[in-house]
Formats: C-alpha cells, sequence, structure tokens
C-alpha cells in the first residue's frame, strides 16, 4: 500500500486543501491516486444526498474515481467531535471496518492520500482514536501546521505523540492561516529545527481554498 496519513495540529488547519494539493500534485505526474476521508463529520443535503464539504475536495480533486463507501466509510450530519456524532446516531465507528476500505482502494489506486479528523488524538469511540486508527492503517504521516500563536506546542506535542506510536512522520506542511502572524519566519525555523521531519511545503493564505493552485 502506497500512501499517506495526513494528521493536523488541530481542527481547521488546513488538512483537506493540503490533501486534495497533494491529489492533484499527485495526477500531474500521471500517478493514480485517490482520497480517503474515514471518518467525516458535519453534511448538507444536496439533490437529496447528504454531502460533507472535505470528502467533495478530495473526490474532486482524485485523479480517479471510487466508490463513495470505501472514500467515506462514516458520514455523519452533525459538525461535532465525531464520537458523539456516531452516539447520537447509535452507530460504533470500526476501525478494522475503515482498514478494509483501505485495502479495497489499494487494489484500485496507486496511492491514497487518507486525511483524519481533527488533530492526533481525536477520539472516535470507547477506548480508540485517530492515532490508533493511524497504527492500524500503516501509513507514514505528513503533519499539517496551523501556522498561527500556539502553533510550536502544538506540533512539536502532536510529533511526540507521533513518535510514541513508532509512527513514521514522512514530514510537515506550513499552512500560513494567520497572515499577519508575527515572527513567521522564526517560528518556521524553530519547526524546521525542531520536529524532525522536512518541511515538504508552505502554503499561502487563501481567501478560499483552492488546492489547484496550492498544488504548485
Amino acid at each position: 500500500m502506497k500512501g499517506f496519513f495526513i494528521t493536523g495540529t488541530d481542527t481547521g488547519v488546513g488538512k483537506t486543501l493540503f490533501s486534495a494539493a497533494l491529489l492533484h500534485a499527485l495526477g500531474g505526474l500521471g500517478i493514480r491516486a485517490t482520497g480517503m476521508k474515514p471518518v467525516a463529520a458535519g453534511a448538507e443535503l444536496r439533490d437529496a444526498v447528504w454531502i460533507n464539504a472535505d470528502v467533495a475536495m478530495l473526490a474532486a480533486a482524485s485523479p480517479i474515481a471510487v466508490p463513495p463507501e470505501l472514500a467515506n466509510p462514516y458520514l455523519f450530519r452533525e459538525p461535532i467531535a465525531p464520537h458523539v456524532a456516531a452516539d447520537h446516531k447509535g452507530v460504533t465507528i470500526e476501525i478494522p471496518r475503515i482498514a478494509c476500505a483501505l485495502e479495497a482502494l489499494g487494489g484500485l489506486a496507486d496511492f491514497v492520500v487518507v486525511e483524519g479528523v481533527g488533530g492526533f488524538r481525536v477520539p472516535l469511540g470507547s477506548g480508540r482514536d485517530t492515532a490508533d486508527l493511524a497504527v492500524r492503517l500503516g501509513l507514514p504521516l505528513i503533519l499539517v501546521v496551523g501556522m498561527r500563536l500556539g502553533c510550536l506546542n502544538h506540533a512539536l506535542l502532536t510529533a511526540e505523540a507521533i513518535a510514541a506510536r513508532e509512527l513514521t512522520l514522512a514530514g510537515w506542511v506550513a499552512n500560513r492561516i494567520e497572515p499577519d502572524m508575527p515572527a513567521y519566519e522564526e517560528n518556521l525555523a524553530t519547526l524546521t529545527d525542531l520536529l524532525g521531519a522536512p518541511l515538504l511545503a508552505e502554503l499561502p493564505t487563501m481567501a478560499s481554498p483552492d488546492p489547484a493552485r496550492a498544488a504548485t
């Protein structure tokens, strides 16, 4: 299985934007790649179908189309913590089911970009979280850092948690979500020095997410 697990320092830091940009870039190289969002919370009804914006962005950026139930095994309507949304719906988020979906995607695509939900340790239910999911899937991780005040602590703690699970941090991405962040370059240099993984990309501030532009 070739792919990456995309995690972040928090929710809203640009995981979906980077994941979709990576899919655009892979497609430009002629690689048959697809995106996967194992768990998504928050959906709206469009033409009698419940749509999550992140899932839709990944699908639009993927070079190949795959069955929706494989790309997104768990979709919840409420934009809340996934384990709470699952409880409200009377559903159990099962990591083995997600692993089976990824295995099936591996038979359809040459490369799979898996986007996590929220940060690295978001609860998925009693006794399990997204770190457990990352361990089960076994893919190297890319950490998206939302560049804002507090990002140093969040990024270093996340990297420490990844190492504690004996997972590979393949690299990290700096997403400038606050255009006027004080001492941006100094913070970037600090993370480059301390994270112990290569800086793969810097994403500029965008008024609206544009994966094709970000891919450049």
